[in-house]
């Protein structure tokens, strides 16, 4: 059975033409700087938030894990704090998200991957 179909803000161009956008679920891990406190981590979770949202995407579940060790070090770095999310979106504005995460020095690092239905 085909995923429910939803029309993007792109929709009604000049031509009048109509584009329809598959939305897709995607597991999406991001590791916060272990520098920031609990106060700012709420705060960097929203601001991610609202990069998927911004680009059309709807957001599922949100699971904290907390901070942990990591397997190896990153920006000189052996812990952060790990948050997962469930989402959905549409698959042409990952680009932007990416680049969204890249300019956050916050996000130390981070995974994208599409979830089968």
């Amino acid at each position: 059975m085909d995923p429910p179909r939803i029309l993007n803000r792109e929709s009604f161009s000049k031509e009048r033409r109509h584009i329809i956008v598959d939305m897709r679920n995607y597991e999406f891990t991001f590791i916060i700087h272990p520098d920031i406190e609990d106060e700012g981590i709420t705060d960097k979770v929203e601001k991610v938030s609202q990069f998927i949202t911004e680009g059309g995407g709807q957001i599922t579940n949100v699971d904290h894990w907390g901070r942990r060790r990591l397997a190896y070090p990153i920006q000189k770095q052996k812990e952060g704090y790990y948050v997962l999310m469930q989402v959905q979106l549409d698959p042409q504005s990952i680009r932007e998200l990416e680049r969204k995460l890249k300019l956050t020095e916050e996000v130390i690092r981070y995974l994208l991957v599409r979830v089968e239905d």
